[in-house]
């Protein structure tokens, strides 16, 4: 065969290849038009999200030239309205449609942060109004959020809830990775109060899009409903559930932890490692690696190991990437140093919420999933705003340091604390729901 046409048949070949590659399976999720609407809205939002993590915080160290003590208050102010508004959130959310309100959530997202920019024109910018804006976020991610959960719920089926979580990280991974560039380019282009005008347009889109969803819901209308009775409800059927007290244990004690380090990371880059804004954003593009081999694997690694000792799993990734900024001398090459913390931070995470989500959904009758949802988030974000605090006391008080020593120790102490439960180290597969009497089956052990 002439050698032109052994080029050609390689080339149709390699072209046949990743056509197939690129081919969806037949029963992929994505074929279905509902969810492929779902995840275009996810990863829309989760890019605009992206400028948000980067622009918010950095407005308040680099313009504002906020305190450690000042960046724990602002982190703050995003936890206040969950342990606020959390648990009558849910009993309301189990009363009305979830998707109207999860659309209402987005769009008031990107009204919240265009006022940012605005102010910045108007001269009127300040760490209160920051803490406005902050508020109002934690606001709509306590009742929206938890919305955006439960109709995951009407567009997939129970048993497809972890494959439907990784997808959904996949798409915030996505985001993860051009975000971060995107958003330092911009913040250089435009600064950082500016950038925040783009993330408004990107929620507004994702808004736009969710309108055109439809999902089918019944509303379970209860006559006689007493508001302070089915919010008592829902905390009896969380206490009474074994898996969900020890989940939301451990997951709060990460929070904690997390937050504690999240508080002083990005005054840790620019005062300390002297970082700047571009730079910043670009080394955030190691946390969407690590969300995205997470997300791709993630599913995998939980049906092998089981999503208990995935989970924790994830709790463990966490502690080496704080402990490691944490110890690790100012050099030129401390810049890797954060991104390998940011790397890891993103695998753990999305590793933890894949399958914390689903669990906490599979053993869940549908008319408690509202209260189920908003109780979980009210318990695990308890203990985020004392790490919060702690983290920013820790900074200003003690070291920047000391805060990324904390959390690096505490994560490894509690992976190795929430190893030891057999009701979250014994779960090799999802539980089901006895569909007569709601009961959960134990896990084997």
């Amino acid at each position: 065969m002439p050698i032109s046409l052994q080029v050609q048949a390689w080339c149709r070949r390699r072209v046949a290849a990743v056509r197939q590659a690129l081919t969806l399976p037949p029963t992929d999720l994505l074929r279905d038009r509902v969810y492929r609407r779902l995840w275009s809205s996810i990863l829309i939002s989760s890019l605009g999200g992206q400028i948000t993590l980067l622009a918010l915080p950095l407005t308040a160290a680099v313009l504002l030239h906020a305190s450690p003590t000042q960046m724990g208050l602002l982190t703050s102010m995003e936890i206040v309205p969950f342990v606020l508004f959390s648990l009558p959130g849910g009993v309301w959310l189990d009363r009305v449609r979830k998707l109207p309100v999860y659309v209402v959530g987005e769009a008031t997202l990107a009204l919240a942060v265009a006022t940012v920019p605005v102010a910045a024109w108007l001269g009127m910018l300040s760490m209160p109004w920051l803490y406005a804006v902050g508020l109002l976020l934690g606001t709509v991610y306590t009742i929206a959020g938890s919305a955006a959960q439960i109709v995951l719920t009407q567009v997939v089926t129970r048993d497809r809830l972890v494959e439907a979580h990784a997808k959904n990280a996949l798409a915030s991974s996505g985001a993860e990775v051009a975000g971060p560039g995107v958003a330092g380019a911009l913040i250089k282009l435009l600064g950082a109060p500016w950038a925040l005008a783009v993330d408004a347009a990107l929620v507004l889109v994702s808004a736009l899009i969710l309108r055109g969803i439809r999902v089918q819901e019944e509303l379970h209308h209860v006559s006689g409903a007493d508001f302070w009775r089915d919010l008592k409800a829902g905390l009896r059927f969380v206490r009474h559930q074994r898996l969900l007290v020890s989940l939301a244990c451990t997951v709060g004690g990460w929070q904690m932890f997390y937050n504690a380090a999240q508080v002083v990371q990005i005054l840790y880059a620019t005062r300390v490692l002297n970082l700047s804004a571009q730079t910043v954003g670009l080394s955030y593009v190691a946390l969407g690696l690590g969300t995205v081999l997470a997300s791709v694997f993630g599913h995998r690694i939980s049906e092998r190991v089981g999503p208990g000792p995935c989970l924790l799993l994830g709790t463990g990734i966490c502690g080496p990437g704080w402990l490691a900024l944490a110890l690790a001398p100012v050099a030129s090459w401390s810049v890797w140093v954060f991104a390998f913390m940011l790397f890891s931070f993103g695998i753990g995470a999305v590793l933890i919420f894949i399958n914390f989500l689903s669990l906490r959904q599979a053993v869940t009758p549908a008319p408690m999933l509202g209260r189920m949802t908003s109780t979980m988030r009210w318990l695990i974000l308890i203990p985020a705003g004392p790490g919060a605090l702690l983290g920013g006391w820790l900074g200003e008080h003690v070291d920047l340091r000391a805060s990324l020593l904390f959390a690096g120790v505490g994560a490894l102490l509690l992976t190795l604390i929430a190893s030891r439960v057999p009701v979250i180290r014994g779960l090799k597969v999802l539980p089901r729901l006895d569909a007569e009497h709601g009961l959960v089956p134990q896990p084997q052990v």
